[in-house]
């Protein structure tokens, strides 16, 4: 786990790379460097600079595999033709390494980014498929001139772009980005809308910085200085889920599939020269991931990192116990509060350099705290279970769905009745979600509009919104896979609306101690599977969630968990929190007169509401409440 900057300097504007890596020193403290290339001579240096020429590469290392100097970048061939800067993680670099050496090809060091250099150099823009693991990198052609961009599958790693006055640039975060002469720091009017609306970010590749761009997951593309910078890059893709594959199998068949696969990429996650711990929250994804961890390897030590919330309705503590205890695990516990909260907001909101979606950020954020206390550099996450198998709620509805769109009646009112049985669900309910499923997009359009009793909401400057010619309709978008409204669903979500910003919420939480942060889930082998798979193997007929995957963890994982029926994760008391931070809240609302997208008197007039609960409290309350604090720390700076 790295970082990196890239500047195409088309005009030779003096930078000084040693401030630009700087803001980026914490996800890489253990060695960084840059190298600045011109047509006629190659520098390199890690010590303070200030350079011109036409390209620059910087990099901050977190050295994982091969600890030594030997993974010092940017990283050349042996050649001296290709430079690579590279973030992420491998995990497939020893299979792909024997791969090369029987091409012909002679590594000198022990990384995976030295794999990746070379298969670039091998298999050119096939190389991205072949690679498991998450990544984002600039390979660079110096005798051609060309730039070669890619990331991950899922967008595990970040990859901002933007243009500045010299030229083209890239990184892993905002911080040197926004640093450049030509960078605005504004935001994106119509990204601020929807965000403030319906929390929408990290979609596409527009950022909530007007001048900073996204490269798409499963992307690539090919840039040459020589052929004229234009106003964007072109992304291509090289990996698409497909909604159409369906696996003939029984039921039994796909449990040991799942069960092989999910072992086979928890085994890949292992892969460290340093200790790997986990984020154990008591629910079945990470409790899965936990007892994966000691089942394939019997005699490691494994490190659990666990939020405790101060409220026993919302703690999951003794879920905890049990997994720790059955893994013979050493438990790290957090317990966070709001004069946590308000002592850390600045520098959580500066960590995760966009605005983000709730409270809970702040449990996630203080278990990698910890884990950097206890010196764990490598932790695996649960990310991305439950937008693969169902775990939601409202994914009950999508599967009830499929079943009415597909004339299924009798079975629809069979799952119906038996999945309301469930906690947190009932008919009506189920039938709301359904029904949002099935409704064309004009009538879910409308129905929004009715139930969210105004869209755009009056708090939201009337003028403003004129101004920039904003769409006030929110994105309904959805994925057209036929009658399979799960699948769908579940697609939307890992592509497009609710992974890539819990994805980038890990990854700054992480980066901000260090930490290398791992989703076994995310494994591409494991995704294509999973969909190719029947509805109801992912959401039984009687409503289990989660159904396959249960049954394949049976004899890992203790019963007690796969039988859980309830669903909780690092929760948050963000109601009682926010409501007792009077000051804090005061303040923003004062700094709310120089933000043009509110109406101020209307925002406090709700937040009002909300405090003598004449008006819901969920989560446009803390939307509210960090753009305002996010927009704040930028005026401050």
């Amino acid at each position: 786990m790295c970082g990196f900057v890239v500047l195409i300097n088309d005009k030779q504007l003096p930078v000084n790379m040693g401030n630009l890596l700087d803001t980026l020193n914490h996800r890489g403290p253990d060695d960084r460097g840059w190298s600045a290339i011109c047509e006629d001579r190659l520098e390199s240096g890690k010590d303070e600079a200030t350079l011109d020429a036409p390209v620059l590469l910087g990099h901050v290392r977190l050295s994982i595999l091969d600890l030594t100097d030997a993974g010092h970048q940017p990283m050349f061939s042996l050649d001296g033709r290709y430079a690579l800067v590279f973030n992420g993680e491998l995990y497939n670099y020893k299979e792909l390494r024997s791969q090369l050496t029987k091409e012909g090809y002679t590594f000198k060091t022990g990384t995976d980014t030295e794999v990746v250099l070379y298969s670039m150099i091998h298999w050119g823009d096939e190389a991205p498929r072949r690679f498991r693991g998450m990544f984002a990198f600039v390979f660079y052609d110096i005798e051609t001139g060309e730039f070669f961009i890619a990331r991950d599958f899922f967008g595990i790693k970040p990859f901002y772009w933007c243009h500045w006055e010299g030229g083209l640039a890239f990184a892993s975060e905002v911080g040197p980005l926004l640093m450049l002469p030509g960078v605005s720091t504004e935001s994106s009017p119509q990204a601020t809308y929807d965000y403030l609306l319906v929390g929408a970010s990290d979609r596409g590749q527009q950022s909530l910085y007007k001048d900073l761009r996204f490269l798409p997951a499963a992307s690539y593309a090919r840039v040459n200085p020589e052929d004229g910078i234009n106003d964007s890059i072109d992304p291509q893709r090289y990996w698409e889920i497909s909604l159409n594959r369906k696996t003939s199998t029984n039921f039994n068949q796909a449990v040991d599939r799942v069960r092989e696969l999910f072992l086979e990429s928890v085994a890949l996650h292992m892969r460290s020269d340093v200790p790997v711990g986990a984020a154990l929250s008591g629910g079945i994804d990470s409790s899965a991931i936990v007892c994966a961890m000691r089942h394939l390897y019997p005699s490691q030590e494994i490190h659990t990192f666990s939020f405790i919330a101060e409220n026993e309705n919302i703690s999951e503590e003794p879920w905890i116990d049990i997994v720790n205890s059955h893994a013979n695990c050493i438990s790290h516990k957090v317990r966070a509060t709001k004069q946590g909260l308000v002592d850390d907001l600045d520098d959580l909101i500066k960590t995760q350099g966009e605005p983000f979606g709730s409270t809970s950020i702040y449990a996630q954020y203080s278990v990698f705290r910890e884990a950097k206390a206890q010196g764990i550099k490598v932790i695996l996450d649960g990310q991305g279970a439950d937008e693969m198998l169902g775990g939601y709620v409202y994914y009950q509805g999508s599967r009830l769905a499929t079943l009415i769109s597909s004339l299924r009646l009798l079975d629809a009112y069979r799952f119906w009745t038996a999945s309301s049985i469930w906690p947190d669900r009932g008919k009506k309910s189920l039938g709301v979600m359904a029904a949002n499923e099935l409704l064309p997009d004009s009538l879910r359009w409308l129905a929004r509009k009715i139930l969210s009793k105004g869209v755009p909401p009056k708090w939201v400057s009337e003028y403003w919104l004129k101004e920039h010619k904003i769409e006030c309709r929110p994105n309904l978008s959805r994925v057209n896979s036929g009658g399979d409204k799960l699948r769908s669903r579940l697609y939307e979500h890992l592509t497009n609306s609710s992974v890539p910003h819990l994805l980038r919420y890990a990854d700054r939480n992480s980066m901000r101690f260090s930490i290398e942060s791992r989703v076994p889930f995310l494994h591409v082998d494991l995704v294509e599977y999973l969909f190719s798979l029947p509805e109801e193997y992912l959401i039984s007929n009687d409503g289990c969630s989660k159904h396959v995957f249960r049954e394949a963890m049976r004899g890992i994982v203790p019963d007690s968990i796969l039988d859980r029926q309830d669903k909780i994760g690092f929760a948050t008391p963000e109601k009682d929190w926010l409501l007792k931070m009077d000051d804090w809240v005061q303040e923003l609302f004062t700094f709310a007169e120089q933000v043009d997208c509110f109406e101020k008197s209307e925002l406090e007039k709700e937040w009002c509401e909300v405090v003598h609960g004449k008006a819901d409290f969920n989560f446009r309350c803390w939307r509210w409440l960090n753009f305002l604090a996010w927009e704040k720390e930028k005026f401050s700076s």
